[in-house]
Order: C-alpha cells, then sequence, then structure tokens
C-alpha cells in the first residue's frame, strides 16, 4: 500500500486525484493540504469534495506537520513554483517522495528539485498524461527520421485559467523534438511578434491558444516540401493526468534518491 498525501488538494488536479483514488488499488488517501490560512483548514474533506474513501479525513494547511506527525509515502504537488519548491525541502527534510506536476519551473525551481532529489526519490513531469508520453516517443523518432530537412512546430490550446504560456507539456515537446534533430533550447521561438525575414531553418516553434475549457490539447507539424504529418493529443478530462500521477507514486515509492521522469516510469 503507497500512502499518499496530496497538496493543493481543492485545485482542479488535486480533486481529480483524490476522486481518482477511490478507484486505484494499492493506494491510500493519508493527507489533503490546502493553502496555508485557507477557510477550509480543519475541516472534514467530505465537507469540500464528495470522497467515499477519504470524506471524514480533514484538510490540513501545513505540509510540514502532516509529514511529522502521519506516515505518508510519497506526496503528490500540483501547486505553483514556489510552493513546489517549499514542498519539496520538506519531503527532503521528512524523508518522503515527491511527484511534482507542477508547470512554469523555472531554472531556480529545477535546481531546487535537484537538490531535494539529492535526498529523495523525486519524479517532475509537465504532464502525467501516458498517451503524452507515448506522443514523445512518437516525436523523437519521427523527427530522427525525417531529419533537418522539414520545419517543426508545435500548437498548444489550454483553459482561459491556465497560468503559463507555453505549457510545460508543450515545451517538453519541442525539446523532444530539437534534441532528436541535434538542436537545444535556444532553437525554441515562443513567439513571432516583430520577426523580419523568412523562418530560421533551424527554429521550432511553439504558439499557445487559451480560452474556454480546453483541457489541454498538443499539435506537433512536420512541413516538408508538399508535404504535412500532424502528430496529436487531446485530453478530454483531467483523469488520465490524475491515474498518471498515482501510477508515477506507487512506481516512485520505495526507490532510491534521485530525480525521475514519467518517461522512467513507463520503461
Amino acid at each position: 500500500m503507497t500512502r499518499v498525501a496530496i497538496v493543493g488538494a481543492l485545485g482542479r488536479m488535486g480533486q481529480a486525484i483524490i476522486q481518482r483514488i477511490a478507484k486505484e488499488t494499492g493506494i491510500q488517501l493519508a493527507g489533503a493540504v490546502v493553502e496555508e490560512g485557507s477557510l477550509w483548514a480543519g475541516k472534514p474533506l467530505g465537507e469540500a469534495m464528495v470522497h467515499p474513501q477519504g470524506g471524514g479525513l480533514c484538510l490540513v494547511d501545513d505540509l510540514g506537520k502532516l509529514l511529522a506527525s502521519t506516515p505518508v509515502d510519497v506526496v503528490i504537488d500540483f501547486t505553483a513554483p514556489a510552493a513546489t519548491v517549499a514542498h519539496a525541502a520538506l519531503c527532503a527534510k521528512a524523508g518522503v517522495a515527491l511527484v511534482a506536476g507542477t508547470t512554469g519551473l523555472g531554472e531556480g525551481e529545477h535546481r531546487a528539485l535537484e537538490a531535494a532529489a539529492l535526498r529523495v526519490p523525486v519524479l517532475w513531469a509537465p504532464n502525467m498524461s501516458i498517451g503524452i508520453q507515448a506522443l514523445s516517443l512518437a516525436i523523437q523518432e519521427m523527427a530522427r527520421r525525417l531529419g533537418a530537412g522539414w520545419e517543426v512546430e508545435v500548437l498548444e490550446i489550454h483553459h482561459k485559467r491556465k497560468k503559463d504560456a507555453p505549457s510545460g507539456t508543450a515545451l517538453k515537446l519541442a525539446e523532444d523534438a530539437a534534441k532528436a534533430l541535434g538542436l537545444s533550447a535556444k532553437h525554441l521561438r515562443k513567439e513571432r511578434s516583430g520577426m523580419i525575414g523568412e523562418r530560421p531553418a533551424e527554429e521550432i516553434g511553439i504558439q499557445s491558444l487559451r480560452g474556454g475549457e480546453v483541457v489541454g490539447e498538443h499539435t506537433i507539424y512536420f512541413f516538408g516540401e508538399g508535404e504535412r504529418i500532424e502528430l496529436r493529443h487531446s485530453a478530454q478530462s483531467r483523469e488520465q493526468f490524475a491515474q498518471g500521477a498515482l501510477r508515477a507514486a506507487r512506481w516512485l515509492h520505495e526507490k532510491p534518491a534521485g530525480l525521475y521522469s514519467m518517461g522512467d516510469v513507463l520503461s
């Protein structure tokens, strides 16, 4: 049995994960953490949302105190960059594994996860969907086979409340293509406003659309002379992200300290 604590429990992803736990085997909800000072702190989870297994569990607003008082094997975090950094430090101090799906991380936040991974197992992925992991592999294979004579573009669409752009998933997919083509992050172009002249041959463009309730859609275009290939993944709900996060938590439980990815889970 893997005992998990969900940070950001009442967020969209937090609720999806908690609901998914009721359908999974080998997973137990050990804690549900809300933002510090939340009016829900101290109240039963069942008052905030319907959950058949953990309805009597009380929400807390201090992850450190929870880890000090409750047996937890893995913390699952879908919050914000600064919060994820703080939670990673608490997990490292308590010797608890961390699965993080927070996007929009900068270089400093990534370094903080790497530091925590020296002491505990840490898995970070901008997208926990199993389908996205398969798409990533397909993009790398496609880029290698087509070669440098094809242009690569990435288009992503998300709901109007998404805070980061481009999405972490779009960046990861563009980086996958770049790596397969022998390019680096400096070849990624996130916008073309004010650009004059032809498209540079080694450029990989990333475009973002925001609107409505779109959970997430990513399309990768390969443009050749007189032909075009499209690879697309469309998320219909957050269920697959929640399922992937719990699969990652089960896999990460009892792994040695280190920084892992969803690719490690699938392999």
